[in-house]
């Protein structure tokens, strides 16, 4: 009995009439974790045609003659830059010109194809990835108008996913800065009490300052506050929201069920409402994917998660900068504390420590406050109040327990008004 070569089917005609773009299609498919024979039926080739391909790597000639594409040997180059999001064929034209290789635009097109049509695939036929126990917590923002005391209002919508048991924590906020990425986990640890290992975000600005070569740069805060934690920051792939997909569909889920009403007379009545929401029915809905309720799945998740004990909040010790509004007050964690209104317009350096808030300028406390332990309240130091006349701000009675008016305006030069 003669056995066939191990590259004969190299020397099939199909073999022989394979170009560049199905080989490299060949290889973009297998990175994407497909099978030989899934690949094989994708691009209509026999199984043993593709293993070999496989066997012998994307430069091994064609086995009849055929010059090597003008990329080829960039294949894994391009596969890289695409990957990290550069897939305009000019920009990537223009890189590879940068480091030495001059080709023309349609070359770059005809090498990127493969690459697009992969991610197109990958796209509408995206594998679920089931979560181990206490492995990964997906969070995401969502943004919807409400009505919110009879005044129409754009909200944003925090929502914090655990991979196994799909248990979500959702809550308001006003703004996307960092900080509300920041209450936002932290309080879902608190709610979930436990961390998991690893914490799976977006590509956001306050989170992913860049990419290099493909992987994200976390920025150095919430880098720290990870750390902090002891969980170990992800970013999906740019353009690959499905990346994240349990907490996307939770985000959908909350904006639909959760906020399904026409109004609520209150923030802090949308806040309660929350809360139910979540204990009431988000916990004990049987969930489309695992059949199960969360809360049932929980238990076991939760022995999985890493125990909060006493560790401190990552909120408890920090330094911020505000700028003063036009009201006399800076925003910290959603409520608003005032200060003297000579500052109106100034960039104050804040500490939250502890159950205090100070206010610093020039290294000189000029307002110090009790932190308060709700949301969207206004807490006013008599002496700082300030009142329009004319569109002329003015300065209200004095406090006793604060230093006099002039004491300020010494720190920053000019009088008191």
């Amino acid at each position: 009995m003669e056995f066939e070569p191990r590259d004969a089917g190299l020397h099939k005609p199909e073999a022989r009439m394979l170009g560049d773009g199905a080989v490299a299609q060949i290889f973009a498919l297998q990175n994407l974790g497909w099978s030989i024979r899934k690949i094989a039926r994708e691009v209509g080739l026999s199984r043993n045609t593709v293993r070999d391909w496989l066997r012998g790597g994307p430069d091994r000639s064609y086995g009849n003659g055929s010059r090597a594409g003008l990329l080829d040997r960039y294949y894994f180059w391009i596969q890289n830059q695409f990957n990290a999001g550069v897939r305009n064929a000019d920009v990537l034209r223009q890189e590879l010109e940068a480091i030495g290789v001059s080709v023309s635009l349609r070359t770059v097109e005809r090498a990127l194809r493969p690459f697009r049509q992969s991610y197109e695939r990958a796209e509408q036929a995206t594998v679920r990835f089931e979560t181990p126990l206490g492995k990964q917590m997906q969070v995401d923002f969502g943004e919807k108008w409400l009505q919110i005391g009879g005044v129409r209002q754009k909200r944003y919508v925090f929502v914090a996913t655990l991979g196994y048991s799909r248990r979500c924590y959702i809550e308001i906020s006003g703004s996307l800065r960092q900080r509300d990425w920041i209450m936002g986990i932290e309080r879902a640890f608190q709610h979930f009490e436990g961390v998991p290992e690893i914490l799976l975000t977006d590509n956001a600005k306050p989170l992913v300052d860049r990419r290099k070569a493909g992987i994200p740069v976390f920025h150095p805060e919430f880098d720290a506050f990870c750390r902090h934690w002891g969980t170990v920051p992800r970013a999906c792939q740019p353009f690959r929201a499905k990346t994240k997909g349990k907490v996307e569909r939770s985000v959908g889920y909350a904006k639909g069920n959760a906020l399904g009403r026409e109004g609520w007379e209150s923030d802090e009545a949308l806040d309660e409402h929350l809360v139910w929401w979540m204990l009431n029915v988000a916990d004990t809905r049987i969930h489309g994917t695992t059949g199960e309720r969360p809360i049932d799945r929980f238990p076991a998740e939760k022995a999985a998660l890493r125990p909060i004990g006493n560790h401190p909040s990552y909120l408890l010790v920090r330094h911020l900068s505000r700028t003063v509004a036009a009201d006399g007050r800076i925003d910290v964690d959603t409520n608003r504390y005032s200060v003297p209104p000579q500052f109106i317009g100034a960039t104050l350096e804040v500490t939250v420590e502890a159950d205090t808030i100070q206010v610093f300028c020039q290294d000189q406390v000029i307002a110090e406050h009790p932190v308060h332990p709700g949301r969207r309240q206004v807490i006013e130091d008599p002496g700082h109040a300030v009142s329009f006349t004319n569109g002329i701000a003015r300065v209200g009675k004095p406090s006793e327990i604060r230093r006099p008016l002039s004491h300020y305006a010494a720190i920053v030069g000019g009088e008191a008004w």
